[in-house]
């Protein structure tokens, strides 16, 4: 019989009590690392994931590096794809303690309707974008299923690829979303351990682990085409919440293989009313290094995305390490791109350049940048 995610990562100890995988994690040497790197790289499994993340491996980063880089351009060439996000509400029945759209947060809310959810894309159409992520925060009393259809109606002209960030939903709802020209979804878990995202998320329907967990197989079964899975990185100790995540897709792929899997690595940033000073988990670069590396070497197939969270200059360098897509000249707030400069945003972006610079920027990085994501005319919408 099969196992469900949340069975897999009690079996694993990676829904709590992460003492002792911390302990072995440290325990890993050398001679694990370099066991690791002569199994093969590009396939998954726990032990060689787990001495990729290890302490013991920071030694060899620059080697990872250069494994990860030439097994990317093997997989999916010399391309960047470019996407940009359009946040559609800053309203929200959420209390994430990390979330400047916490419901507590005292701040006049916006909404954006889909005549002007069309004009900030439109504008984004105009930078040559032609893949759009909308973003909400819960707000399923204007940004319903239905608003979502309406809209995605409205944006296939214009561009080949749309996919979600919001609130879980059910599977007859993605599938709903799929048939109006929705082929991807991001849902993150946003921390595995199962008291620390009890502490992260107090009250709303977020604060059920359970039900969050269970996202991307609805997702899945609805037959969506792209799955992003993600972790926010600063809650919890970044290496075992890699074990999870990586548990987490390495699931998916075998049971939803027709849909492509991705993973994001969100690092906390600063937001309305929330400092980061709070989190006792904060990375270093190296640390995202190690992690994206790791997670290449370990998954050949699956899509890295890196958005403006991070400052330029790390975007610059990470681009080369297995990164397929990323964002640019992102405005987390709604209508950023129509310069109502005064609407709350999610959170601070970190890389504020233009699309166009950090187009060029990827060509000087010796790859190429690909605002068209797939051709329309392959979806059965």
């Amino acid at each position: 019989m099969n196992k469900d995610i949340a069975t897999i990562l009690a079996d694993k100890g990676l829904d709590k009590g992460w003492d002792l995988l911390q302990k072995k994690l440290e325990q890993v040497n050398a001679a694990d690392v370099e066991k690791a790197l002569a199994l093969g790289i590009g396939t998954y499994s726990f032990e060689k994931l787990s001495a990729f993340i290890s302490p013991a491996a920071e030694k060899y980063l620059e080697q990872m590096a250069q494994m990860a880089h030439h097994l990317t351009v093997q997989r999916f060439g010399r391309t960047i794809k470019l996407y940009a996000p359009v946040y559609l509400s800053n309203y929200c029945i959420n209390s994430c303690r990390y979330c400047g759209f916490n419901r507590n947060s005292d701040f006049k809310r916006t909404r954006l309707t889909i005549e002007k959810a069309v004009a900030e894309a439109e504008l984004i159409a105009e930078n040559g974008f032609k893949d759009i992520l909308l973003v909400s925060g819960e707000d399923r009393n204007f940004i319903n299923i239905d608003y979502l259809v309406k809209l995605a109606k409205k944006l296939r002209p214009k561009f080949s690829s749309i996919s979600i960030e919001i609130y879980q939903a059910a599977e007859s709802e993605y599938a709903e979303l799929l048939r109006a020209g929705i082929e991807g979804v991001t849902v993150y878990q946003e921390t595995y351990n199962r008291p620390a995202y009890a502490y992260f998320h107090p009250a709303g329907p977020k604060a059920d682990y359970d039900s969050r967990l269970k996202a991307a197989d609805s997702m899945g079964q609805a037959g969506m085409r792209q799955i992003g899975l993600g972790a926010l990185l600063g809650l919890t100790d970044w290496r075992v919440e890699t074990l999870a995540l990586a548990e987490h897709g390495h699931y998916l792929m075998r049971r939803y293989w027709k849909s492509h899997i991705s993973f994001s690595f969100p690092r906390l940033r600063p937001a309305h009313a929330v400092g980061t000073g709070q989190f006792k988990h904060l990375l270093e670069p190296k640390n995202l290094v190690q992690m994206i590396t790791a997670l290449r070497l370990c998954f050949a197939d699956a899509g890295l995305v890196l958005s403006t969270r991070e400052p330029a200059k790390l975007r610059d360098s990470l681009i080369n390490l297995g990164i397929t897509r990323l964002s640019a000249g992102s405005k987390t707030n709604p209508g950023g791109y129509s310069g109502r400069d005064e609407t709350i945003k999610q959170f601070e972006i970190d890389d504020a350049r233009s699309p166009i610079e950090v187009a060029k920027m990827i060509k000087r990085k010796g790859m190429e940048p690909v605002w068209k994501d797939w051709d329309k005319g392959f979806a059965k919408v």
